[in-house]
C-alpha cells in the first residue's frame, strides 16, 4: 500500500505542479483557451491558485522523500482537496460538468493520499 500511495503521490505532484507553473507564468490571454473560467477572475487569483498547487505538489513528495516533517504531506493532500472543493463549486456555478468531473477524480485521488497518509501507512 505505500508504493501505491506514493504512485498517487507522484502523479498528483506532476499534475498540480505543471498546473502551478502555468498558472503562475502564463498570461491570461495564454491561460484562457485551455482554461475558460481565468476569465472571470482576477489574475491574482489565479497567480495565487497557482502558487497554492505548486506549494501542495511539493508537499507531497519532499517531506516523505527527505523524511523531513512528513505530516506535511497528508496536510498539502488536506490542502489540494480543499482546493478541489471549491473548484467544483466555482465549476457548478458556471454550469461545466467536464470541469466538475475532472476535479471529483483529483479529489477521490487526493482523498486516498490523505486517508493513507493520515492513518495506517503513515510515514
Amino acid at each position: 500500500m505505500n508504493m501505491f500511495l506514493w504512485v498517487l503521490q507522484g502523479l498528483l505532484a506532476v499534475v498540480f505542479a505543471a498546473s502551478g507553473v502555468l498558472k503562475t507564468t502564463r498570461s491570461r490571454e495564454q491561460l484562457s483557451p485551455q482554461l475558460p473560467w481565468v476569465n472571470d477572475v482576477p489574475p491574482v487569483t489565479v497567480r495565487l491558485i497557482g502558487t497554492a498547487e505548486f506549494a501542495a505538489a511539493l508537499g507531497l513528495i519532499l517531506p516523505g522523500a527527505l523524511d523531513i516533517a512528513t505530516v506535511l504531506t497528508p496536510l498539502a493532500a488536506t490542502g489540494i482537496a480543499v482546493i478541489m472543493i471549491l473548484a467544483m463549486g466555482f465549476h457548478a456555478r458556471r454550469k461545466e460538468p467536464s470541469g466538475i468531473a475532472f476535479d471529483a477524480v483529483l479529489l477521490i485521488v487526493t482523498a486516498t493520499v490523505m486517508w493513507g497518509r493520515f492513518g495506517p501507512h503513515a510515514f
